[in-house]
């Protein structure tokens, strides 16, 4: 099952409507949805390594669009939307402790976030509903998702084939520290929430 997964997901990478998922992916990804961008840059640009520099661009700018989103959940719909969805992934109880102190801390929570595997989406929200300077948001926000894309898509150009065939070898195990990696994450984000 993994490998057909990982059959289709190179399959979608390599067809014109794939950066139009990416698109849709990063952006719902900055805001609800709990599956990263990264499942589909990496196939992506290991798939068509040419394309490198454009599959990082849609990917920054749809997830600093998401996070648009994301922010204006929190600050204009937060006890509507933006507490279900912190509730959903379990940071919703401690949102008045975090709120203490995020505008001290706001644009390096936001690049931390942007840059490793916590949910990104949890940031955007709560950046959103303790009325984080929109501004540091974005500059924060910007830096981040373009640093980590762009890094991701370059080192994936750069060293391509023999990443792929090393992932297509060990598609098991790349799965499983994925699979760490994200609940990691969210790991972390309980634990410093």
């Amino acid at each position: 099952m993994l490998r057909r997964l990982y059959d289709w997901t190179i399959t979608l990478a390599e067809t014109p409507h794939a950066l139009w998922a990416l698109g849709v992916v990063s952006f719902v990804e900055s805001s609800i949805f709990p599956i990263p961008p990264h499942v589909l840059v990496i196939p992506m640009v290991i798939a068509r390594p040419a394309d490198w520099a454009r599959i990082a661009l849609v990917a920054s700018l749809s997830s600093v669009a998401g996070g648009v989103l994301g922010y204006g959940l929190g600050a204009f719909a937060f006890e509507s939307i933006g507490r279900p969805v912190l509730d959903f992934y379990g940071y919703a109880e401690k949102f008045e402790i975090f709120a203490l102190k995020y505008n001290e801390y706001g644009a390096w929570a936001v690049l931390a976030a942007g840059i490793t595997p916590f949910p990104f989406k949890i940031i955007t929200i709560l950046s959103g509903a303790t009325a984080l300077s929109f501004p540091i948001f974005m500059i924060s926000s910007i830096i981040a998702r373009f640093s980590i894309f762009f890094l991701i898509a370059a080192l994936l150009w750069k060293i391509g084939p023999p990443i792929r065939t090393f992932i297509e070898k060990r598609l098991g195990l790349m799965a499983a520290l994925f699979v760490v990696l994200l609940f990691g994450g969210f790991a972390a984000a309980s634990y410093l929430a």
